[in-house]
């Protein structure tokens, strides 16, 4: 039974050499550090394009709205006349690249009085991405019918 303590020392002290040795591996040599694992890209919500938004006109139904944006995200109890579409995509291995979007739109005795958020109907030819993000609220009863 006294050889038991020895061993263990003997172990121990084998084993934190072991380790020790591990450390001072060169960290161009530790591939852990260059490997990344793959992350899938997240998106979630309805994606809303400027596109999609030119093509809305003052005094559309629901179902119409809803057949040019899709099913809103949020439609709230206590406000039934506002609709809220939200789009998030967070790539995977680009977390810099975040996407955020935001519209609202707004009915008036079941017809579309206005929309508001980010994504804003844009003149003819002039729809490219936004660098920056803004907000704000149309009023599609002053905005005139784009020809076609």
């Amino acid at each position: 039974m006294s050889f038991a303590p020895v061993t263990l020392v003997r172990a121990s002290i084998v084993l934190l050499s072991l380790l020790a040795g591990c450390s001072s591996v060169p960290s161009a040599l530790d591939i852990t550090n260059r490997l990344n694992p793959y992350r899938i890209d997240i998106r979630q919500g309805n994606l809303v394009t400027q596109e999609m938004v030119a093509q809305l006109k003052a005094g559309m139904t629901r179902d119409q709205v809803r057949f040019l944006l899709g099913t809103p995200m949020l439609s709230d109890v206590f406000h039934p006349d506002r609709w809220d579409y939200v789009y998030y995509y967070k790539p995977g291995n680009r977390p810099q690249d975040l996407q955020q979007r935001r519209l609202i739109v707004y009915f008036d005795n079941d017809l579309l009085a206005s929309v508001g958020g980010d994504v804003v109907a844009a003149e003819e030819g002039e729809i490219q991405p936004a660098e920056t993000q803004r907000s704000r609220t149309l009023d599609l009863s002053e905005v005139p019918a784009l020809s076609k």
